[in-house]
């Protein structure tokens, strides 16, 4: 069974000739969707000998709009995908064993493996993301941007969602389970990931974006029995948003005695940190201000009748 690779990418440099070296050989067509690079990136594919898509930056950019210019552009002859990003290498041996796994569970639309960060000793912040890649193993609910998947599954459900700034693997997930296909995450490693985050501002950017596919998510699937990522939604709403502004108030309206109530987020943090280690914790509650945030932008956003803009982090 033929398999192709799509992979998108904006001024990914050096990563961008790994991640499509890494699949020379090991797939029958390789389609790279570049989103305005400025450094290359595109002659860099077309030296490896990928199909180059350069995508209209005249229309709001989106990774799912991105991957779906990639799908849309593969041979009529493709069973199965490999979608990647340029910041992502292909793990030898994956492939072999993703294809099998699909061959033999014919209600598999996905199957993705174990994301490992490159460099999870550079900052805190690749350590968190690459703990965050850290699944548990078997049926799931969703994948991430890495995954091997069966095309005919995608096509049925529309390919990914193009208005989406973020979250939208899971909500394609979502709507491949809704249609009777299964999403499976395997023992197996798939990809090295570098993302290259060393300063807090870009981890409270790549958190906030997260906090709008959280608000978004539970837009589009919110109702029962889905309720897709409405607790998510809810936890940054109210420890982000509702509480520290209630104990603001109340300290300015009644006695600033009240402030002795923030002290309820230290307790979270040794709450939290019972379940995994200290620092999880601590970034786990501090990330719920940034989520709040983000998830009120969509609000917002939504409330003006306005298109989302991307939060980009790098």
């Amino acid at each position: 069974m033929t398999i192709a690779a799509v992979v998108i990418g904006r001024n990914e440099g050096l990563r961008l000739i790994n991640s499509l070296a890494a699949l020379q050989g090991k797939v029958a067509q390789i389609v790279y969707v570049d989103s305005g690079s400025t450094d290359g990136s595109v002659a860099a594919a077309e030296q490896a000998g990928a199909k180059v898509i350069a995508l209209d930056m005249t229309q709001p950019f989106t990774a799912a709009r991105a991957r779906n210019a990639g799908l849309s552009a593969l041979d009529p002859d493709t069973q199965f995908v490999q979608v990647l990003d340029g910041d992502c290498e292909l793990r030898d041996g994956w492939l072999e064993t993703a294809k099998a796994f699909l061959q033999e569970t014919p209600k598999a639309a996905v199957a993705c493996g174990r994301r490992r960060e490159r460099d999870p000793a550079g900052s805190v912040y690749n350590a968190l993301i690459d703990d965050e890649w850290d699944t548990s193993i078997g049926q799931a609910g969703a994948c991430g941007g890495d995954a091997l998947m069966r095309l005919s599954a995608l096509r049925e459900v529309g390919f990914y969602r193009p208005t989406l700034i973020a979250g939208e693997e899971p909500e394609l997930c979502v709507r491949l389970r809704q249609a009777g296909w299964q999403v499976w995450r395997l023992d197996a490693e798939m990809t090295w990931h570098d993302a290259a985050i060393t300063e807090f501002s870009q981890w409270w950017r790549r958190c906030k974006r997260a906090g709008h596919a959280f608000a978004e998510g539970a837009a589009l699937h919110g109702s029962p029995p889905e309720r897709h990522w409405v607790a998510e939604t809810r936890r940054a709403l109210i420890w982000g948003g509702a509480l520290p502004a209630a104990i603001l108030l109340i300290s300015l309206l009644f006695t600033p005695w009240a402030l002795v109530l923030l002290g309820i987020y230290p307790v979270q943090v040794w709450r939290l940190s019972r379940q995994k280690s200290l620092r999880w914790a601590f970034f786990n509650t501090l990330s719920k201000f940034p989520e709040a945030l983000g998830a009120l932008q969509f609000y917002m956003t939504r409330l003006r009748g306005r298109d989302a803009e991307i939060i980009e982090y790098k």
